[in-house]
């Protein structure tokens, strides 16, 4: 898979920093600045990762991002944003957005998310090549029902809106029903990333998850924490 990532930044000397360091990993980088056409340009299909500001003239970050999950489009996507406020992170992960950075950040780390983003497309094109054979496959446990053909989640007979992420993070649980995974399997797993600055990422996708999931966050019936190690996934129907 040819990796190639799209930067849509429109603070020129930022543009070109991030741009330069991407390039240093041995990635094509193509950047635009501004929301609209930036959002053209994701929508072509032709980038591994995106990495988006949030403010943007023409189309705000925010907004491509939740045009491009309408578009069933997955590539995963790193939100950078110059706000100390909580509200555009929490937002952009809701919206289907993988991670983010608040300026000003550090080049290794940025490299560090980007390489990330990176194992993750490679590992979406994986599972991918072998969706097919996984198609027909359906998790019941409980009143939870995932079809994993449709990426259809209901719990107790209503349709859960779930991120790509959350999606992700459930399937995984529920495909080791029983098996306690820490924050760095997870990390492997799901965000393709061992990479220890990740593990604020699979706190927040927990949280997210149990208040759509449980019915009491606090006192979980499916995603179970195990003190000192990590979290499994509820073993059997009750």
């Amino acid at each position: 898979m040819s990796r190639k990532v799209l930067v849509v930044e429109d603070q020129k000397d930022i543009a070109e920093l991030v741009s330069m360091h991407i390039t240093d990993l041995g990635i094509e980088v193509d950047t635009v600045n501004e929301g609209i056409s930036g959002l053209k340009a994701a929508q072509t299909g032709q980038y591994s990762a995106l990495v988006l500001d949030v403010m943007l003239p023409g189309m705000d970050g925010l907004a491509i991002v939740r045009q491009i999950r309408m578009d069933r489009n997955q590539v995963p996507v790193l939100m950078l944003t110059a706000k100390s406020s909580e509200i555009d992170r929490v937002l952009g992960l809701e919206l289907g957005a993988d991670d983010y950075l608040t300026k000003p950040f550090s080049i290794p780390e940025l490299q560090a998310r980007v390489k990330a983003l990176l194992r993750r497309a490679e590992m979406q094109s994986n599972n991918d090549e072998t969706a097919s054979k996984a198609a027909d496959e359906r998790i019941v446990i409980n009143d939870l029902s995932i079809d994993c053909s449709s990426h259809l989640v209901t719990l107790r007979g209503q349709e859960l809106s779930l991120t790509s992420k959350e999606y992700d993070l459930l399937l995984h649980f529920a495909r080791g029903p029983g098996r306690v995974y820490n924050r760095t399997q997870l990390l492997e797993a799901v965000w393709g990333t061992t990479y220890e600055g990740y593990e604020h990422n699979v706190n927040t996708h927990i949280n997210r998850l149990r208040a759509k999931l449980e019915k009491d966050p606090a006192n979980p019936e499916y995603v179970l924490t195990v003190r000192g190690v990590g979290y499994r996934f509820v073993t059997s129907n009750a």
